[in-house]
């Protein structure tokens, strides 16, 4: 099957800017009305959620859905129908059981190579070593599933294997993307491992050509529009993988040109008109909206107000789309978010937005909340 860029024939009624855009990536993502009715839709709407701050994920579950509850994806995770586990990229994300199987099988050839070398390179375990203590890992959750890292680590050490931090998690890493590991019942609200196939029932293997459809399908109709160097971005496939699954299924999307850049987008959607609600949102910098694109990343900064460089981890305030400022939450006696404005104020309405983003979100932690605008 040819590999070049599907044509495009404009199918669909184009934002004029990239403000228009990211607003409409608000309501395809779900973060504005009509949201979601529970977790497990929200996960599956966006096939994969990164998950890698467990807490702050729940949240960007949570927020998209018309009841933020944490007990809800909790519970799905408690019973094996979301599973968070390394896909897509050399990180964790909540995916629905359903589709985890075929989206490891279709994306790890690329990134494990990457978590694997650090296991030679920088941790210095030989591929004997490796094999030791997959089979110590193994053995263990199949006697014993839902063990953390750390007792792990523990029955390693009494087996003769001193292998904890770092080597450990990414050895995990490695058997998550083998699909031998994945995440098994929260104990308390800390991660535990169980074997793979005692948590996601066996399914007929899916081919690579239809995997690779799936993929492209179920990306731009829940993060659409975006561009093939986005998907690529996001499921660590070569140019070449996205247009072979964009090819099978183009005459199911619709698409529009942009400053010189195609976009791929849910059949019949069209730009959002007039007001959204929530107009106000406190998201990680780790949130779909953000880390779900590359190359069409920055339509959240319209106004090319943010610093560029180096990357920071933290957080997002947004107001109807666009990054007004950066976010960091503390969790206390109380949620305290502390924003500061890149044009060094907000406006009353940007205030009052965000107010009520903190008051969803202290809801949701059950805490009283406090927005403190810094200068």
């Amino acid at each position: 099957m040819s590999a070049r860029t599907p044509t495009s024939t404009p199918t669909s009624s184009p934002p004029r800017s990239a403000r228009d855009l990211a607003r409409w990536r608000l309501r395809g993502q779900q973060l504005v009305t009509p949201h979601a009715d529970s977790s497990g839709g929200v996960v599956r709407h966006l096939l994969a959620v990164q998950a890698e701050n467990a807490g702050q994920a729940a949240w960007a579950v949570a927020c998209r859905s018309r009841r933020p509850d944490a007990a809800n994806l909790a519970g799905l995770l408690d019973r094996g129908t979301v599973i968070r586990t390394h896909v897509l990229r050399p990180t964790w994300h909540f995916v629905a059981t359903d589709d985890v199987a075929w989206l490891i099988e279709v994306t790890a050839p690329r990134v494990r190579p990457v978590v694997f070398r650090q296991l030679g390179e920088v941790h210095g375990l030989g591929a004997d070593d490796v094999d030791r203590a997959t089979q110590l890992v193994l053995d263990v959750l199949g006697g014993e599933p839902d063990r953390t890292r750390e007792e792990l680590a523990q029955h390693l050490a009494e087996a003769g294997m001193e292998l904890a931090g770092q080597p450990l998690m990414h050895l995990l890493g490695v058997l998550e993307l083998d699909r031998l590991v994945c995440s098994g019942s929260p104990r308390e609200g800390v991660h535990t491992y169980a074997r793979f196939e005692d948590r996601v029932p066996a399914a007929p293997p899916v081919d690579r050509d239809e995997a690779l459809a799936r993929l492209a399908l179920r990306y731009f109709t829940s993060h659409g529009p975006a561009t093939e160097r986005d998907l690529a971005y996001w499921a660590t496939l070569t140019l070449g993988d996205v247009r072979r699954g964009l090819a099978q299924v183009q005459h199911r999307l619709d698409s529009f040109e942009l400053d010189d850049r195609t976009y791929w987008h849910a059949q019949g959607a069209q730009p959002p008109a007039g007001e959204q609600q929530p107009a106000g949102h406190l998201l990680q910098i780790l949130d779909e909206l953000y880390r779900g694109y590359q190359e069409s990343r920055m339509v959240l900064d319209a106004d090319g107000l943010v610093p560029t460089g180096r990357e920071s981890a933290i957080g997002m305030a947004l107001v109807d789309g666009q990054m007004v400022g950066s976010m960091k939450r503390t969790v206390g006696r109380r949620v305290r978010f502390d924003v500061v404005p890149y044009r060094g104020s907000l406006s009353a309405v940007e205030q009052d937005a965000l107010q009520a983003a903190a008051a969803r979100y202290g809801a949701f932690l059950g805490l009283e909340h406090e927005l403190v605008v810094r200068s």
